[in-house]
């Protein structure tokens, strides 16, 4: 809580402006250079390195060692599992990518997410969903609103569901509390389905005849390979829901009692690489390049966004951010540009300390202000390509695959601020 009262200089948060744009421009005027992830570690290290003097000099240091041990370890130690025990599992065959068996996979896909988490469900269910429209020309709209189904709006409804939910669940929000949410998460995930359905059925009749005659020919029964797989992601499930200070505080040695999570969760990863055959992965084109992209931007993220976050807690009570409404909107526009998680949790210390009372308190906060800061941190999340970890994941694997996915900006501009945000108002208008 100290450094509420640091005075941070504005001109702190430019490295992080600056690993924006690098990921908005290098992609357009310099894709040779930035499709080398080696390139992207380079840019991150670069800019990263005047906030780690600048926060050593201002006796900060200890908010970059929580950020990097305590938030961006864990964080690619379950997105890395994850795409590794996922990676593992191959849905084999050839079912005729209709636009009803597309919005099937995406409604799996939001139910899914709640229950093993928008990273795990993303991660099962990218490449199945790619090799069902992989004879279509048209599949870029699929990827799109995947990314806002499975990866962001489906996560709604559990602790497991999204980051910024489990954070919140952390901070004394009871588990089945999240429950609450369905009618904004049905709604949301209602209008989206809707709106997809519409959008691939009118570039289904666009498609090239021989595309369809190609797709209806090679009909396949779909089988399962790697199925030991989903015991490893029950093992990471389990322990992001039980291996955590609720439960284990009995063993609290010393700070780092926690990674026990993270050890288990690695261990699963282990195992799968263990028990799944190299011709499984092979079949399922699977690499590390997608997991390496993220986890060398994100370590670029993790640390410029620190002097943004102490700043916005060091200006908290003069932005006048009190009503539900300006928790829901503020709460997501941060998250569309910083990780959903950091921002989740800023925004449930700046309720703390508004300090005001009222007849219903979860998680030591107004309740209709944690729904608030819940709702929008997982719905903006998918607003652009890093508001949540599993988006640039998906982005990386469309892009091995050759689907040409639309640049940082275009990504707003074609798709989310035109299709996601008035769905985020409308929820707004009814919800909030």
């Amino acid at each position: 809580m100290e450094t509420l009262y640091i005075n941070i200089p504005l001109i702190t948060t430019l490295p992080f402006i600056l690993m924006l744009l690098s990921i908005a421009i290098f992609p357009l005027f310099l894709n040779r250079f930035w499709e080398k992830n080696k390139n992207k570690l380079v840019v991150a290290i670069i800019l990263s390195v005047p906030v780690i003097i600048y926060l050593f000099n201002a006796g900060l240091s200890y908010r970059l060692f929580e950020t990097v041990v305590f938030d961006y370890i864990p964080f690619i130690i379950l997105l890395g599992s994850l795409f590794t025990i996922t990676g593992g599992i191959y849905l084999s065959g050839d079912i005729e990518a209709k636009p009803s068996v597309n919005v099937l996979f995406l409604l799996i896909g939001a139910v899914l997410a709640s229950i093993m988490g928008t990273t795990g469900a993303a991660m099962l269910l990218i490449r199945p969903i790619i090799q069902t429209n992989k004879e279509r020309k048209y599949k870029v709209h699929t990827i799109l609103f995947f990314i806002a189904i499975v990866a962001n709006c489906g996560g709604l409804l559990t602790p497991l569901g999204d980051p910024p939910l489990f954070m919140m669940y952390l901070r004394g929000a009871p588990f089945l509390w999240f429950a609450h949410l369905i009618p904004e998460w049905f709604l949301a995930n209602l209008i989206l389905l809707v709106i997809y359905f519409l959008v691939d059925s009118y570039y289904h009749k666009k498609e090239p005849a021989q595309a369809l005659a190609s797709d209806k020919a090679v009909i396949r029964p779909i089988k399962i390979q790697g199925k030991l797989n989903f015991l490893w992601l029950v093992g990471v499930v389990l322990s992001v829901a039980f291996l955590n200070e609720q439960y284990i505080s009995f063993i609290h040695l010393n700070h780092y009692y926690k990674f026990i999570r993270e050890a288990v969760i690695a261990g699963m990863a282990i195992l799968s690489l263990l028990f799944t055959t190299h011709l499984v992965r092979e079949s399922n084109s699977f690499t590390w390049e997608p997991i390496k992209e993220v986890a060398y931007l994100f370590i670029g993220i993790f640390i410029t966004m620190v002097p943004c976050l102490l700043y916005l807690e060091s200006n908290a009570k003069t932005l006048g951010v009190v009503s539900p409404m300006q928790f829901y909107f503020f709460s997501g526009l941060l998250s569309s540009f910083l990780d959903n998680t950091p921002t989740a949790v800023t925004f449930h210390s700046l309720a703390l300390g508004l300090g005001e009372t009222a007849t219903n308190i979860v998680a030591g906060i107004p309740e209709e202000l944690l729904r608030a800061i819940s709702i929008g941190s997982v719905f903006f999340g998918s607003m652009t390509y890093i508001g949540n970890g599993p988006n640039f994941m998906v982005k990386a694997i469309a892009e091995e695959n050759n689907i040409k996915m639309p640049s940082f900006f275009a990504y707003m501009y074609k798709f989310s601020l035109i299709i996601l945000l008035p769905v985020f108002i409308i929820i707004a208008l009814l919800f909030i």
